[in-house]
């Protein structure tokens, strides 16, 4: 038999890397979320566990600030016992541990604490490791659970390399969310553009930030970095004023379980609970993140005219959809309905028969008029 000639076999070679390089890209943007072994105390089915349906929801408002409209969701707990600590309260406490793995779509999460359970909120942003990174979707992790595999996405194009003081090899701090809708969507999608398509929505909403304030709202330290872009003095500047006016509206309430965004008069999200004590821990990120999304869409002299019949009628509708996806870990699956005006996601608990810990639904249509993609 004829040797190959060199050249041939160096091509070859490059060729056969590339494939497995794409290969292992979509393996690693998938694993976490794929069906997985079920512990017995766990359950196997995907089917939705105890949930309040939209139809027994009780709303109260509105609370309103410029184009920013909130709307209160009220009902009935279904989850009891102790609340959870948010990831942003088990880093400040050092009860967990991000860990930094090398690879932009998966990292590790290690809960230190003897009892208590951590709840990572989809869309949270990490900041630091190699990149900063945001979690598709919900988590639970268990007490003294060792380092738990966690799908991630970047929200900061280019840097892969230590910034400044903050450690290359663990994550210090989540104390902020995905801003707006139309980035939440980018992250929740599954096809294999979903990271692309959330550094493009990064990039647009840093663009509309900076129009809206009339300054640039990009660091020098990473102008990709969105983390560092929501701690901008010109967008905390900008926020302040609705935050003020509106972060007060649960208080006093001991039924909130969620509450739902106006802006422009346009319905864009909600987000709904299995307990109050989880939501009141959550608002502050959530309002805020609902707060940049106005700020990033206000136009002058806009304000956000709302009607409760309207954000009722988009909650049923959107858990009305049917069942588009499902996404499986060992301790959540998060099942996805689809309907013209909306998605719903619904986070359940495997080890708690499926209970329903979070939904969030998410508008066809932004707040400008953009349709998805």
């Amino acid at each position: 038999m004829r040797p190959r000639h060199p050249a041939v076999v160096t091509v070859a070679a490059v060729l056969l890397a590339v494939v497995i390089s794409a290969l292992a890209l979509v393996a690693l943007n998938h694993r976490s979320l794929q069906r997985v072994s079920v512990p017995d105390h766990f359950t196997p089915s995907v089917e939705r566990g105890a949930v309040v349906p939209a139809s027994e929801y009780r709303l109260s408002g509105p609370y309103a600030h410029g184009n920013l409209t909130v709307f209160l969701v009220h009902g009935r707990a279904t989850l009891d016992g102790k609340p959870f600590l948010t990831l942003q309260e088990a880093l400040e406490q050092h009860k967990a541990v991000v860990h930094e793995t090398g690879a932009v779509s998966e990292l590790t999460i290690e809960n230190l604490s003897e009892g208590e359970e951590v709840y990572v909120q989809s869309g949270d942003i990490v900041k630091g490791g190699q990149q900063d990174r945001t979690f598709p979707y919900d988590a639970v992790i268990a007490p003294k659970s060792g380092r738990v595999q966690v799908a991630s996405l970047c929200v900061e194009h280019g840097r892969w390399e230590q910034r400044g003081d903050e450690a290359p090899d663990y994550f210090a701090s989540s104390s902020y969310g995905l801003a707006t809708s139309d980035l939440k969507k980018a992250a929740r999608s599954r096809r294999g553009s979903a990271q692309t398509e959330v550094w493009r929505n990064v990039e647009q909403t840093q663009g509309r930030l900076g129009r809206r304030l009339g300054a640039s709202v990009q660091s020098g330290a990473s102008a990709s970095s969105l983390q560092l872009t929501l701690e901008s003095p010109a967008v905390r500047e900008a926020v302040a004023p609705y935050l003020k006016q509106l972060r007060p509206a649960p208080d006093g309430k001991d039924d909130v379980l969620g509450y739902a965004a106006v802006v422009n008069g346009k319905v864009v999200s909600a987000d709904v609970y299995a307990s109050p004590a989880l939501f009141r821990k959550l608002w502050p990120k959530l309002l805020a993140g609902s707060v940049v999304e106005a700020v990033a869409e206000a136009e002058p002299g806009r304000t956000a005219d709302a009607a409760a019949d309207a954000v009722r009628a988009f909650l049923v509708e959107a858990e009305e959809g049917e069942v588009t996806d499902e996404a499986v870990a060992e301790r959540t699956c998060v099942l996805t309905r689809a309907s013209k005006r909306a998605t719903l996601a619904e986070t359940c608990d495997r080890s708690r028969s499926n209970l329903v810990l979070h939904r969030s639904f998410l508008a066809a249509e932004s707040a400008d008029g953009r349709g998805e993609e």
